[in-house]
């Protein structure tokens, strides 16, 4: 059975990023997404996190206008994680800007659709099984 998942991806530079070299030293109070926690967002390899919040704005954007959970599987690497999975040089996952989404329970087309509308600009689907 293949599992449609999906990625989205925020283009645009970026205006406030915040690095913290692991994901627990994140204040609560500067934490403004309620639907996502840093554990998340943070690098898988690493633990490192860097905050783009204009990206994070437009995934929890996403998140309220879908009405539905998004598990994120994939969202900001550090460069040494992503070097150890193959990472393109530029990916914007480097940026905190891109989101690897597993849309199990979303509709492909309407999930682009919604995506598109909050300002994410560029998208993939993997097929799993």
């Amino acid at each position: 059975m293949t599992r449609p998942r999906g990625g989205a991806s925020f283009w645009e530079d970026p205006i406030t990023k915040t690095f913290h070299s692991q994901r627990r030293d994140v204040p609560e109070s500067t934490w403004h997404w309620p639907n996502f926690s840093p554990a998340e967002i943070a690098c898988r390899g690493t633990g490192k996190l860097l905050i783009n919040e204009p990206a994070l704005d437009r995934l929890q954007a996403l998140r309220d206008r879908r009405g539905k959970s998004l598990i994120v599987r994939s969202a900001y690497r550090s460069p040494e994680h992503n070097r150890a999975v193959r990472g393109a040089t530029r990916s914007k996952h480097l940026d905190g800007a891109d989101f690897d989404i597993d849309a199990v329970d979303h509709d492909s087309l309407a999930f682009e659709a919604a995506a598109r509308d909050v300002g994410f600009l560029g998208f993939g689907f993997l097929g799993r099984v």
